[in-house]
């Protein structure tokens, strides 16, 4: 199996993936850890998060007989974007996670993944070897981790002897219950950071991570060492001290929480620290000091679509829901929706400097239909001094 793994690497990188991993599915370390984050109730409405007891951290309970777990990171900093801290300190202007500018990651990856897949079986025919079974994890939105569509057993290969037992896989890709950054470091792919996302120390942490589960004993990796030391810039730098302690992220106070994950009404007290950032959040990545080693996608798909890098606030703010699903079909974006879209923004607005433009904005929609719309264009026109 060692020519087998090297020839997966291989095979990764050529789809355009940065790195390929493989690791063992033991994570009796990180389970322990995820249990106690629950336990605090840090996952907040991400009742998900919960409800699939050990799938999460024993890959075998989710998808039967896995013992390896390929691993895989590609970039997704797009060129030529419009310079991150420049449109964070422009309070007229949207700012959109990095992540989310071009096309929606999920798409990209998982079809990336499954070509690897379908490599790995073309080569396994040539050894006479029984084909793998297509068990294709899909669905799940940004940060969803719900899986609804994929066939978790997998099934047998239509060519298999009916006395052996058929290699079995399934591709995720922030989708189903998989803890991918604890994967992720066991397979060398970089280590967890004081942020809880994934560092390398070559690349930085502007990437996307994917799996393949499966039956294969391939060889595995070496884990990644941690190299965050006394460093503690994300921690300091967190507009909402999301971050509180090493490791250890309250998603309840996460500003990439409060606008895609939640829902509902945003608390009060975080509106005025969400800023203009209507769309995730970059700061903890921001001022990383191992993203200076970071470098630019040479994936075509993540390049910035409808201009989104540099839009302002009341040109979002302004669009129709034809021309949301329009200017946002494709995007990771797309999947929170218009009301949600719109709720975030009034808050964008609600922070932005006075003016003319800002308030008539803001007025054209103090009787939209929705109530959770409205509710935050309210608060928005009570930061300017003017009522609803």
């Amino acid at each position: 199996m060692q020519k087998l793994s090297a020839s997966i690497k291989s095979w990764g990188l050529a789809l355009g993936f940065n790195h390929v991993g493989i690791t063992d599915t033991d994570l009796h370390e990180a389970e322990t850890r995820h249990q106690d984050w629950i336990n605090k109730g840090f996952h907040g409405e991400m009742d998900y998060m919960a409800k699939h007891g050990i799938k999460r951290t024993r890959p075998a309970e989710l998808v039967p007989n896995t013992l390896r777990v390929i691993s895989v990171r590609m970039d997704y900093l797009p060129p030529n974007a419009a310079d991150s801290e420049a449109i964070l300190n422009d309070s007229n202007k949207a700012f959109i996670s990095r992540y989310a500018l071009g096309r929606d990651y999920h798409k990209v990856m998982r079809n990336k993944l499954q070509k690897l897949c379908e490599k790995i079986q073309a080569e396994l025919a040539t050894l006479n070897t029984p084909s793998p079974s297509k068990g294709e994890g899909c669905g799940g939105g940004g940060g969803s981790g719900e899986n609804e569509h994929g066939d978790e057993n997998g099934h047998r290969g239509e060519n298999e002897d009916a006395n052996s037992t058929p290699f079995t896989y399934r591709v995720f890709t922030d989708s189903a219950p998989v803890l991918e950054v604890a994967l992720a470091e066991k397979a060398g792919l970089g280590w967890r950071g004081k942020h809880t996302l994934l560092i390398n120390k070559d690349r930085g942490s502007w990437f996307f991570l994917g799996e393949i589960y499966t039956n294969l004993p391939l060889a595995i990796d070496t884990p990644a060492s941690n190299h965050c030391g006394t460093c503690s810039s994300c921690m300091q730098v967190c507009p909402t001290q999301a971050i509180t302690a090493p490791y250890e992220v309250d998603a309840r106070r996460c500003i990439s929480y409060l606008t895609i994950e939640l829902k509902g009404s945003i608390p009060l007290e975080f509106r005025p620290l969400i800023g203009n950032r209507v769309y995730g959040c970059d700061d903890c990545q921001l001022f990383c000091p191992w993203n200076k080693f970071a470098e630019m996608t040479k994936e075509p798909d993540f390049n910035i679509r409808n201009g989104l890098d540099d839009i302002s606030l009341i040109t979002c703010f302004n669009w129709t829901q034809a021309e949301f699903k329009t200017n946002l079909a494709g995007s990771a974006i797309y999947r929170i929706g218009y009301e949600q879209w719109l709720r975030n923004i009034a808050i964008g607005l609600g922070n932005a400097n006075s003016s003319e433009h800002v308030i008539n904005a803001l007025k054209s929609r103090a009787d939209d239909a929705s109530e959770l719309v409205s509710e935050h264009v309210a608060w928005a026109l009570a930061q300017h001094k003017v009522a609803a």
